[in-house]
């Protein structure tokens, strides 16, 4: 089974650390990759196309070298391998025009204030993925042990009866 990848994009180290850190509960199931700047991103992107770990989730930081977290995300939605996933600006500093651009050309999932707290992005990080999951991923289970279970059992039932 192909792993799916949480992708963090964010230009400080010791913020990426604690993304990262603060996702340990989801290393398990899923892959989790770190991007330093947009073109490290799209680098990663590439790595996972290859590799057939589809990226179920983007959380990027807003203000990035040479871009805006904004400006990436809307990048990711046309592309295939990445249109699918779901996205999240994690920041302190986006603007309310770049929230909306978010929001509108990227389909903005959630929006992360910083700083964060570890039960608060992990709260989303699973909403976000038992969405993605329900409704990109063929077999559900092994995701309900970390994710919604709850959610994707109620999904297998509804895929079962259509069957």
């Amino acid at each position: 089974m192909n792993q799916v990848t949480i992708l963090c994009v964010e230009d400080e180290p010791e913020v990426r650390e604690a993304l990262v850190r603060d996702l340990a509960s989801f290393a398990g199931v899923f892959r989790i990759e770190e991007a330093e700047d947009a073109e490290d991103a799209r680098q990663v992107l590439q790595e996972c196309a290859e590799s057939g770990d589809p990226v179920g989730l983007v959380l990027c930081d807003h203000l990035l070298p040479g871009t805006v977290g904004a400006d990436l995300l809307v990048e990711f939605k046309g592309n295939p391998q990445s249109a699918p996933a779901r996205k999240a600006l994690v920041t302190g500093q986006a603007g309310l025009e770049d929230t909306v651009k978010a929001v509108n050309d990227a389909d903005l999932d959630h929006y992360i204030a910083k700083p964060w707290t570890r039960e608060g992005l992990c709260a989303v990080v699973s909403k976000l993925l038992t969405d993605y999951v329900i409704d990109e991923v063929e077999d559900l289970l092994p995701y309900v042990s970390v994710l919604d279970g709850p959610r994707l059992l109620e999904a297998l039932r509804r895929r079962d009866r259509h069957e």
